[in-house]
């Protein structure tokens, strides 16, 4: 399909207005150098690698893939399936250098590039190709910058010696395994020790996990591929902590594993201490440990408990200077921290994430007030009132390193990045395009819940005239549909300028409201969604005459493919065409770490389960409904779509199915913008 429309063709050219964008950024631990990746403009999809000397305000090219591999600069056509599948586990998907890391000062930066592996001396520019032993995934350099550590096929190695440091014994070294990549927040399996003499590696076994196919026709030459999926209510991966000495030696880390299977976060404090969260099965109890690396032993330094599950909070837990140990101090009504049990000062404010220290102070991004919006907060832990460092409305996001404060304030007028360094700013260069629409979407919170909700209406809307509606929707755990970020709101302004009223609703369930409104999806998806979507459309038509709720479509993607499906499915009433894009239609059928989480397990609740799951609902189809699956989905397998389109047809009820061969779950640039054609021109059939 050849897209002609002028903004879905600006959108494709600059990979949905981010190409150009500085991103990925490392800060010196003294606070004085930058690292990040930016392409040279709106148009070019090549990442390079760039150090800003906020001293001087200097800024220099450190590495550039077209001069490292003239031909391919992130084709990853030729890596082996599992390599690919991790990358995009993780989401690498720019071209060039998609990912780097480096030592604490920055002078050293290593990046694999098409599965060749790259080491980049930052002051002089020098990159040098260093061999590997196959292609070389998540590089990290040693401490003082000599050595790194990657992973080819399953073993871990260290350059230069071509031997692997970890033993071949059937498992998986180095490496996130899937749930912890895809659900629990860890997306690297090896870490350095402070004095470079050896690494902390996670061993992953994955025997006891069935196996997923795919047959894709983009690849019809080649066998199917195969994965291993920890699915809803069966075996995980069997996932171990060993510390690898660069001498030979071998020690593993012991915990209980089988109360506390998931491995969340692991980390070096010092090089006499490792320390790890775990979390059970359900995720109602995590874990701080400490542990020995002489000798295996851990010991249990904080233990979080909740009735639901314990939401995870970036950057907690974690021991501070002197000992003291910051953890999440949640209450119904916000997310708070505590220190060493006792609440920190945080009234007014729902944190969100834990970013570091700045000036003796714990640098927090926070919600106050309204939920659309994100703000920086510096929060004192020896009691002082919190302090707000972020202003206006938008989302702003924070890193530190000594001093220096990089601040990111994507609001209204645009998106800003600036280092506060030394009293002064440094602005970052950002060579994306403009952004083509300045969109003001209507913001309310709605009904006796405070939903939150946005309507866009077309710019050259006229009062009184009645607009079919379309609820864009996500709805489901983890992921903040209304918020303050421009570049979100641009398909959603396009969308409403083909002749739509554009509703989002954050139903209950997703997150940065409060504990209580996440957590009210407990043990049943589906009702909790569907009724606040509903009370939210029709709580906006009371105040926005011109929504023409006789006319309402649905589009979404993930678990908003689910709600579509959902909407029209149960609710033919309200919803009357729908657009499911690689959506779970049986959460049995997903996996562990997320479906547990809020549904338990399937044996404890089969009732939950059977409510939330779509196929049953086939002969109930009285609404047009387009199903779009990529057919290389290793998140939501395409196995799902097909289950429901054979129900469908077993009960006679017409549906379309858009199979997208080679797509995975995170579509890419120009495949979504040709699936927004095929959505337009299904709504406009349907809806009228």
């Amino acid at each position: 399909m050849t897209i002609t429309d002028p903004f879905l063709s600006l959108s494709t050219r600059t990979g949905r207005f981010t190409y150009g964008a500085p991103r990925a950024f490392v800060l010196s631990e003294d606070g004085t150098r930058l690292l990040l990746l930016r392409s040279t403009g709106s148009e070019d999809p090549v990442d390079r690698l760039r150090l800003l000397d906020l001293a001087t305000r200097q800024e220099r090219l450190v590495a550039d893939p077209a001069a490292l591999a003239p031909e391919r600069t992130g084709d990853r056509d030729d890596l082996p399936a599992v390599e690919r599948r991790l990358r995009e586990r993780i989401r690498l998907h720019a071209a060039g250098i998609g990912s780097y890391a480096a030592t604490a000062d920055c002078a050293t930066a290593v990046f694999a590039l098409d599965g060749r592996l790259f080491r980049t001396d930052t002051a002089t520019g020098a990159t040098t190709e260093l061999p590997t032993a196959g292609p070389a995934f998540d590089p990290r350099p040693a401490p003082d910058g000599r050595r790194t550590a990657y992973v080819a096929g399953d073993a871990l190695y260290v350059h230069p010696d071509p031997r692997p440091l970890s033993p071949a014994d059937g498992a998986r070294w180095g490496v996130a395994e899937f749930a912890a990549a895809e659900e629990l927040g860890r997306s690297r399996g090896h870490w350095w020790r402070p004095d470079g003499g050896a690494l902390l590696a996670a061993r992953v076994d994955e025997s006891a996990l069935p196996r997923r196919y795919f047959a894709d026709p983009a690849r019809p030459d080649e066998q199917s591929e195969d994965f291993a999926y920890p699915q809803a209510g069966g075996p995980n991966a069997d996932v171990q902590l060993w510390v690898l000495g660069l001498d030979g030696t071998r020690l593993r880390l012991h915990w209980d594993t089988e109360a506390f299977p998931y491995l969340c976060a692991a980390e070096w404090a010092g090089t006499d201490e490792v320390l790890l969260t775990v979390a059970d099965r359900l995720q109602q109890n995590v874990l701080l440990l400490g542990a020995d690396p002489a000798t295996g032993v851990c010991t249990e330094l904080s233990r979080t408990t909740d009735e639901f599950w314990v939401d995870d909070l970036p950057g907690t837990p974690a021991r501070l200077d002197g000992g003291r140990l910051l953890t999440v101090h949640d209450t119904p009504e916000a997310r708070g921290l505590a220190l060493d049990g006792k609440p920190l000062d945080t009234t007014g404010l729902q944190i969100r994430r834990v970013v570091g220290r700045l000036r003796g102070r714990l640098l927090c991004e926070t919600g106050e007030g309204d939920p659309a919006d994100q703000h920086v907060h510096l929060i004192d832990p020896d009691g002082g009132a919190p302090e707000r460092l972020s202003a206006g409305p938008g989302v702003h996001s924070a890193l530190a390193a000594g001093d220096t404060l990089l601040l990111t304030s994507a609001g209204p007028a645009g998106v800003r990045r600036r280092a506060l360094f030394r009293g002064e700013e440094v602005e970052l260069a950002d060579h994306a395009a403009a952004l083509p629409y300045q969109v003001t979407p209507q913001l309310a919170r709605v009904t006796e819940l405070a939903l939150p909700t946005a309507v866009v209406y077309p710019r050259e809307h006229r009062a009184g005239e009645r607009l079919p509606v379309l609820l864009d929707v996500y709805g489901g755990p983890g992921f903040q549909a209304v918020a303050n970020e421009p570049r979100r709101w641009q398909l959603r302004q396009w969308w409403a300028d083909q002749g739509f009223a554009v509703v989002t609703t954050d139903n209950r369930g997703t997150p940065f409201v409060s504990p209580a409104f996440s957590r009210a999806i407990f043990r049943r998806f589906s009702q909790v969604a569907l009724d606040d979507q509903v009370a939210a459309l029709q709580a906006l038509a009371a105040t926005h005459p011109d929504l023409d709720l006789t006319r309402v479509g649905v589009r979404g993607w993930s678990y908003g493919g689910y709600f579509a499906a959902l909407a029209v499915l149960r609710r033919p009433d309200v919803f009357h065409a729908a657009c499911a894009g690689a959506a779970p239609t049986d959460f049995r059928r997903y996996d562990t770490a997320y479906t547990e989480r809020y549904l338990g397990l399937p044996q404890d609740n089969p009732e939950g389960y059977a409510g939330d799951c779509l196929v049953d609902d086939a002969p109930a189809l009285s609404r047009p409904l387009l199903l779009i699956h990529g057919l290389a989905d290793d998140n939501v397998h395409p196995s799902h779509t097909l289950l429901l389109s054979q129900a469908l047809t077993r009960a006679g009820r017409a549906h379309r199915v858009l199979p997208l061969p080679g797509v995975t779950h995170m579509t890419p640039n120009g495949v979504n913008e040709q699936l927004t054609t095929a959505e337009l021109a299904f709504l406009r059939e349907t809806l009228g």
